[in-house]
């Protein structure tokens, strides 16, 4: 009979066997269900990360899962060389689903901006008529949309862009909510598009100002750019409506979505946009082996599905409140600020007595909760939006603790 596997033995098989381009916490995890996660030892946390939110819909949904164990007994896989019976009825309900002519579907977020991207370019050449190799995507500052070659090209984080290049050029970086910069930037006629994040995730959950996202599209439209919203991490009712986008009631010209668009049970993206857009992309100009297969068509469907009949977005704004309001009445020198929206939160932390946001996360998955930081001094919180309004209370009185207890 084998050993029984302890925390400390799995992470030090990863330490030894895997690449170090993570750092997690040291919580290692063998089973999740809604709000909760379990580590081997049989502890239980509630999880206010979401796997980035993509588990909006709570850990193993069973809906979900069922719809993708149903399918794998059936057909997993057949590439796009043949149709297949899940994913015409998938792409006829997504596009319902969001209002958008056509949906190309892919696996990952990052694979999904990539599309956009080139989908963008093409456009350009095509319809717009900008040069050949001449079409410029304006960006923002802070942005994260992912860690390919690609688009890292457009990324400010040392970490992620230094000592990969060189770099793919065609992009233009702005400022993050500085219209007036926009503004400028789309001067340039051969500006294809503009490519931003509604909130700012992996920057630390950046809000911009009421009616940014709003205006940027008017200033879009009033040049002929595309306004290209990346909803990977803020779409899929995690901001307490359908789409971030939906509370400056704005339709993007092209949506980027991914994460919870599969529960977190598999990876599912998908990139939707009107038949103007989407049609300039040709028999191999684009596709994926994997891309919109029959268990990532079933467990789309049902991951939308479960958001819609649970109400999840407007639980995600009920809960958001609640989450802001007893953050900002915490009395700490460490909290210097709440922001977010929905469920998707953070707060600032200043060090006190050498302690920073590591050592808050650290302390809150020794009392039950886990949270990651991102840019060393700030905490996003996103948990599950299936939590109860008796689970996130449960939850608060475990991050105020955590963070009081280094006053």
């Amino acid at each position: 009979m084998s050993e029984k596997l302890t925390s400390q033995m799995a992470i030090e098989m990863e330490d030894k066997y895997g690449a170090h381009n993570y750092h997690p916490l040291p919580v290692v995890l063998s089973r999740g269900k809604g709000s909760f996660v379990w580590d081997v030892e049989g502890k239980r946390y509630f999880d206010f990360l979401s796997a980035y939110s993509a588990v909006n819909q709570g850990h193993c949904h069973p809906r979900i899962i069922n719809a993708m164990v149903d399918q794998a007994k059936t057909l997993t896989l057949t590439s796009r060389a043949f149709y297949n019976d899940a994913l015409g009825p998938y792409e006829k309900f997504i596009t319902e689903f969001f209002g958008y002519d056509k949906v190309l579907p892919m696996n990952t977020g990052a694979e999904a901006d990539e599309t956009a991207i080139k989908l963008c370019r093409k456009w350009a050449y095509d319809i717009k008529g900008v040069e050949p190799n001449k079409a410029k995507i304006i960006v923002c500052e802070g942005n994260f949309h992912g860690r390919t070659t690609t688009i890292i090209s457009m990324s400010t984080d040392p970490d992620a862009r230094g000592g990969f290049g060189p770099y793919t050029p065609g992009f233009e970086i702005v400022p993050y909510n500085d219209l007036p910069a926009l503004e400028k930037a789309l001067e340039d006629t051969n500006v294809a598009g503009f490519l931003v994040e509604p909130i700012q995730g992996e920057a630390g959950v950046y809000v911009p100002g009421d009616g940014y996202i709003k205006k940027a599209f008017d200033l879009c439209k009033a040049k002929n750019v595309l306004f290209i919203a990346d909803e990977v991490q803020t779409g899929i009712a995690r901001t307490g409506k359908l789409l971030a986008c939906d509370h400056e009631d704005v339709r993007p010209d092209i949506v980027i979505l991914g994460k919870a668009l599969s529960g977190g049970v598999f990876p599912v993206s998908a990139v939707l946009a009107d038949d103007d857009i989407m049609m300039v992309i040709k028999p191999g100009q684009h596709g994926s082996t994997f891309g919109g297969n029959p268990i990532a068509a079933k467990v789309a469907i049902a991951a939308l599905q479960v958001i819609k009949d649970e109400n999840l977005a407007e639980r995600a704004e009920e809960m958001g409140k609640i989450f802001r309001e007893e953050m900002r009445n915490l009395k700490s020198d460490m909290v210097q600020l709440v922001r977010g929206k929905g469920l998707l939160n953070a707060i600032i932390i200043e060090p006190k007595n050498g302690k920073e946001a590591w050592d808050v996360c650290v302390k809150m998955a020794d009392n039950g909760l886990l949270a990651k930081p991102t840019h060393q001094h700030i905490i996003r919180f996103a948990p599950p939006l299936v939590i109860s309004e008796v689970e996130l209370r449960e939850a608060l009185e475990i991050i105020k603790k955590s963070i009081l207890s280094f006053e």
